[in-house]
């Protein structure tokens, strides 16, 4: 006759990629795309949304294979990016969370990946041959990709963090020296968009871009993927 004894707990585990690794494998890519169109990868570079038109043309018509690179790494980071958000949510659930943060956090960091594949694709365009020879045409295209690679990937980027920040501060899924780092950073994405009407404000991009980095890097690391459950066992 069988019995049933006591419940005993056992280790679950979230089957899902390595948080750490995805998230290193979008920054990694991310800042490759960066690299050849700075001061570190040759003359002119990327030039601001404040620098005059002629600037702006002269860059894309002198570099036209460095904004090519970039814009294929760009587009290649929003893949590990989306899943990384993906699997980011899909743990948080694991572990328990039903606050409305893990949906923010998924809403926030799939915009970022579809903003970054639509800035990206503009980008792209604008490697091409003639395109660049056309002033008014490089204009439209150059404000449109900075308006979603700029604050367009600030201000939803902020939003990742937050939901997650947040939701771990409630369910004690993260240190405090990780989760406080992540909600300033978040507040500082989440002012990024006063750059639309304030140019001077363009300092926040990346003061959100890339301590985020870093934080979403730590994240996903200690971020925990087992949690204990009971398991009840017969004899």
């Amino acid at each position: 006759m069988k019995t049933l004894d006591q419940p005993t707990l056992r280790r679950a585990r979230h089957k899902g990629p390595p948080l750490g690794i995805v998230a290193s494998v979008f920054v990694l890519l991310f800042i490759a795309g960066l690299y050849p169109v700075t001061a570190f990868g040759g003359k002119p570079f990327f030039p601001g949304p404040g620098e005059p038109l002629d600037v702006i043309v002269a860059f894309f018509q002198a570099r036209p294979s460095a904004v090519l690179f970039c814009a294929a790494l760009q587009f290649g980071a929003a893949i590990p990016l989306g899943i990384l958000t993906a699997a980011l949510v899909s743990q948080l659930r694991f572990l328990g969370v039903r606050a409305a943060g893990a949906n923010i956090a998924l809403f926030g960091g799939f915009a970022t990946a579809f903003n970054m594949i639509v800035s990206s694709s503009i980008l792209w365009t604008m490697s091409y041959p003639g395109i660049a020879q056309d002033s008014n045409l490089i204009q439209v295209l150059y404000r449109l990709s900075f308006a979603l690679g700029g604050p367009g990937f600030s201000v939803p980027f902020g939003l990742l963090i937050a939901g997650v920040s947040v939701t771990a501060w409630f369910g004690k899924l993260l240190p405090k020296w990780l989760i406080i780092p992540g909600l300033l950073i978040a507040a500082i994405g989440e002012l990024s968009w006063l750059d639309i009407l304030w140019p001077k404000a363009l300092f926040l991009i990346p003061l959100t871009r890339f301590p985020g980095f870093v934080w979403t890097i730590a994240a996903g690391f200690a971020l925990p993927n087992t949690i204990s459950r009971e398991k009840a066992e017969q004899e």
